[in-house]
Order: structure tokens, then C-alpha cells, then sequence
């Protein structure tokens, strides 16, 4: 192992885990919060995600010798965004995020409940995706509207520095929406003595309107536009792991973290592919140091959870969603194109995509379950019934 070690393997999973932490954390803390996490509880969420995550891809790269990159689900994050509180409020939530977890492992175990969600229609999942991603990624618009310099600053930080250097043009607008917050803060309103996170241990709540509104919808996303491009990543670079038991993993350490409130652990997707390709190392058997360095980078960004939740508690809630919402909109677009690309299930995917984007809710059901549900249906009818 220590033979295998590289200057190239260090430096991409620094990078990695550099951009997929500060990239995204803002928007772990908008869904957290909005599931009803005080600060406490989202700082203990995001240092309990950032440790397992961590964790995660270190155990399974060390296992498989391979690039396996964990991460946090994102765009499950959006998904807890723009849903209405569970009943118990954020206990009602750590319960559905311990369903969510029970699932995944079972998806992992028992391979019929893998095709069934491998056999919901990619066009109807990319749509659900899109119709929760576009509450968030409107949010640098508003922010211009509302906040003109520092929202014109944050959008120009991530345009320009996105036509350098891709990768690293959210960190860059993160990077300046964490200086207006120091600049604009009035004195005194950071607490310096909460800056150092402590684990908050959340008794869950369960209840039938948080399992099928909040934990489905989050098992759907987090398997549909993480755990599935993850193997899709790791297969285009050459390594072909068995899903099974990566899957199971990774529901493992999500059920470990969700009782701190962690929401969902799963397989990287964007930095994955930071770890698996060439710029990781030459030697395709090598690059697994690459994952392990993220994992690690991971570890002690958790430690700083409590600083970050300080800094976007006193923050306008507007320019961090502005920045949540420029993270996003990569994803937004892949979610788009996706659901519209299938001639013959694109009337279903955008009855998908308007249901979910709508927010409704019927009897405290979120707007993403009914929205795969009216779409599936508007899919069965155009197939039974062809139009003329």
C-alpha cells in the first residue's frame, strides 16, 4: 500500500474532497434546516454526513482497492429542501432517514427490490429530480433581485472562475458568499464558542407521512442520481465492483450517522471521477489512494461542520441558497435533459416534473411522491391508450 501512495493521488483526492464539501454543505444545511434542525442538530447532521461519508470511502476503497468514492446525497439534500416537515418535526425526519438507510441496505441484499428501482423509467426519475432541483436553482435570480452586489458578485465569481477551471467555480462562489457573511455580519452575531461541533443524538419518530413523503422520495433520489451514476463512473474507468455489497455499505454508515441526523450516505458520482481518472494516477491500480486521501479530507472537514453552520446561521438566507442553487444547476441540466430525452415518455415526464416542481402536498404527502406517481400513471395510459 505504501508503495502504491502518489503525489498524483494526493493532490486529486485533496481536490475532491475540497469541492465536494464546500461545493454542496450549504445546501446539506438548507434541507436539514428545513426539515426542522436547529442549529445544534444541523451542525451535528453535516459533521455526522462529512465523518460517514469519509469513513465510507475509505473502508470500501481499502476493501476493493479500488477509487470508491462515497459521498453525501446532494440532490437528496434539495429533495429535504423544498418538502414540507415531517410530522415530529426533525425527529419525524431522522425517523425517515432511517427508513431511507434501511431501504438502500435492502436494495443491496435483496436484489429484486435493485430491479425494481432499476426499472423505474430514467425519464421519470430525471424529471423528479428536476422538479425538486428548481425551487433551489432559481435562488440566484432572486438573489440578484433582492441582494444586487452581493448577489451579482456571487454569480459573477462562479461564472468566471467556471471558464478557468470548471470544477472549482462553485468553491469560488462559496468562497465569496463566506466573505459577505464576515464583511455584512454585525459583531457578535457569529458565536465563536459553537464553532467546534458537538454530536446531537436525535430520538426518532416515525410516521406513515414521513416514510412515504419524505424517506421514498429520498431512497428514489439518492439511488436514481447518486448510487446508480456512481457504478456508471467507476465502470466508464475501467472498474466494475459488484453493486450488491457497495450499496449495502453504503446504507450501513447512513444507518450508523442518520440518529446525529445524517440523511443519506451514498456512492460519488462528480468526484468520483476525480479519483478514478488518469489525473489521480497513470496506474489504474493506484488511483484507490486518491479516494482513500478524499475520505480522509472528508473526516476533517466534519470537524469543521460547527464553523460553517455558524457562518450560514448568520448569514441572509438568500445568498445561501444563491449559492446552494449554483451547486445545483449541473445537476439541474443532467435532470432535464434526462427526463426530456425519451420521445415516447416525455409527455409522462413532464407531468412528473410539474407535479413535483409545484410543491403540493395531499394528505402530508410531499409533491416528489405524488409527482413519480402521476407520471408512471400518464406513462401506463399513453402505452395502453396511443394516441391517434
Amino acid at each position: 500500500m505504501i508503495r502504491d501512495f502518489s503525489p498524483q493521488a494526493l493532490t486529486a483526492g485533496l481536490l475532491a474532497s475540497f469541492v465536494g464539501f464546500a461545493s454542496s454543505f450549504a445546501v446539506i444545511l438548507r434541507g436539514l434546516t428545513a426539515m426542522g434542525a436547529d442549529p445544534a442538530q444541523a451542525a451535528s447532521g453535516l459533521m455526522a454526513l462529512s465523518i460517514a461519508m469519509g469513513l465510507c470511502g475509505i473502508v470500501l476503497s481499502l476493501w476493493r482497492r479500488m477509487p470508491i468514492s462515497a459521498a453525501w446525497s446532494t440532490p437528496g439534500a434539495a429533495l429535504l429542501a423544498t418538502t414540507p416537515m415531517a410530522p415530529g418535526g426533525f425527529a419525524g425526519a431522522v425517523g425517515a432517514f432511517l427508513v431511507c438507510a434501511t431501504l438502500i441496505v435492502v436494495c443491496g441484499l435483496w436484489r429484486p427490490l435493485g430491479r425494481l428501482v432499476a426499472a423505474i423509467p430514467q425519464a421519470l426519475a430525471s424529471a423528479m429530480l428536476a422538479g425538486v432541483l428548481l425551487g433551489l436553482c432559481l435562488a440566484p435570480v432572486r438573489a440578484v433581485a433582492e441582494a444586487p452586489l452581493a448577489g451579482l458578485t456571487i454569480v459573477l465569481a462562479w461564472a468566471i472562475v467556471g471558464r478557468l477551471r470548471r470544477v472549482l467555480a462553485v468553491p469560488a462562489a462559496v468562497l465569496v458568499t463566506v466573505g459577505w457573511v464576515v464583511w455584512s455580519a454585525p459583531a457578535g452575531s457569529i458565536p465563536l464558542d459553537s464553532l467546534w461541533p458537538i454530536p446531537v443524538l436525535t430520538v426518532p419518530v416515525f410516521s406513515l407521512q414521513a416514510i412515504i413523503g419524505v424517506a421514498v422520495p429520498l431512497f428514489i433520489v439518492t439511488m436514481a442520481s447518486q448510487n446508480i451514476p456512481g457504478m456508471a463512473v467507476l465502470a466508464v474507468n475501467g472498474y466494475r465492483p459488484a453493486p450488491g455489497p457497495l450499496f449495502t455499505a453504503t446504507g450501513a454508515f447512513s444507518l450508523i450517522a442518520a440518529p446525529f441526523g445524517s440523511h443519506a450516505v451514498n456512492l460519488a458520482a462528480i468526484t468520483a471521477a476525480m479519483c478514478a481518472g488518469e489525473d489521480a494516477h497513470p496506474d489504474p491500480a493506484r488511483r484507490y489512494w486518491a479516494a482513500i486521501v478524499a475520505g480522509l479530507g472528508y473526516v476533517a472537514f466534519g470537524l469543521l461542520a460547527g464553523a460553517a453552520t455558524a457562518f450560514i446561521g448568520a448569514a441572509r438566507p438568500i445568498l445561501i441558497e444563491a449559492a446552494a442553487g449554483l451547486a445545483l444547476l449541473g445537476a439541474f441540466g443532467g435532470a432535464l435533459m434526462g427526463a426530456v430525452n425519451a420521445a415516447q415518455d416525455r409527455e409522462a415526464a413532464v407531468v412528473t416534473f410539474l407535479v413535483t416542481a409545484s410543491g403540493v402536498t395531499f394528505g402530508g404527502v410531499s409533491g416528489a411522491f405524488w409527482g413519480l406517481i402521476a407520471g408512471l400513471a400518464m406513462r401506463w395510459l399513453t402505452r395502453r391508450l396511443p394516441s391517434r
